[in-house]
């Protein structure tokens, strides 16, 4: 098994689970126990100061709060870029990754960060089941930009990505939603 942490999952055109569909999901981590990741582009219409108040030294108040996923939808994920990456709880990609639970910036010794963006929820795998949809196909995968993390028009993230990729994926970025429609 080759771990796709760090990797972008790009929902394929297969992949029709509602939870998933056109998404795109930074994976977090990913080992034989499993696999972890958030979606990256489906923004919430809660800011951060309506959800998470006590985020907002963290994370702009007026940013909208992100769904990360179907998994523990009560629970709040910060993916942050971090001046020193030894101090995220774990690590996705270069200095980009989660911040530990209970960490505060007012605290002596808290990690800083460039950057962060808040998702409530979380995608999860169980043993060997993101490998099985790999291998399926649902996904194509491509390695995340640290721009991915913090797209600025993430409901268009879908579509760049895979233009980003070329060729077939291309094309693909530009299929109608429903192509029966067309």
């Amino acid at each position: 098994m080759e771990s796709a942490r760090g990797q972008l999952l790009i929902a394929g055109p297969g992949l029709l689970d509602p939870n998933f569909w056109r998404t795109v999901v930074l994976v977090v981590e990913h080992s034989e126990d499993g696999a972890l990741g958030v979606v990256l582009n489906r923004p919430s219409e809660t800011t951060v100061l309506d959800a998470v108040a006590q985020l907002e030294e963290l994370v702009d108040p007026a940013d909208p709060v992100f769904i990360g996923g179907p998994v523990q939808p009560s629970s709040v994920i910060v993916v942050a870029e971090f001046e020193d990456p030894s101090d995220a709880a774990l690590v996705a990609f270069d200095d980009i990754g989660v911040l530990a639970a209970g960490s505060a910036p007012d605290e002596k010794g808290a990690p800083r960060v460039r950057r962060a963006r808040a998702f409530v929820g979380h995608a999860g795998w169980g043993p060997g089941q993101l490998d099985g949809e790999l291998e399926r196909g649902d996904w194509i995968v491509e390695t995340a930009r640290r721009e991915d993390a913090f797209a600025e028009d993430a409901d268009e993230l879908w579509r760049s990505v895979l233009t980003r990729k070329g060729g077939s994926y291309a094309l693909l970025a530009r299929m109608p939603p429903d192509p029966s429609v067309n």
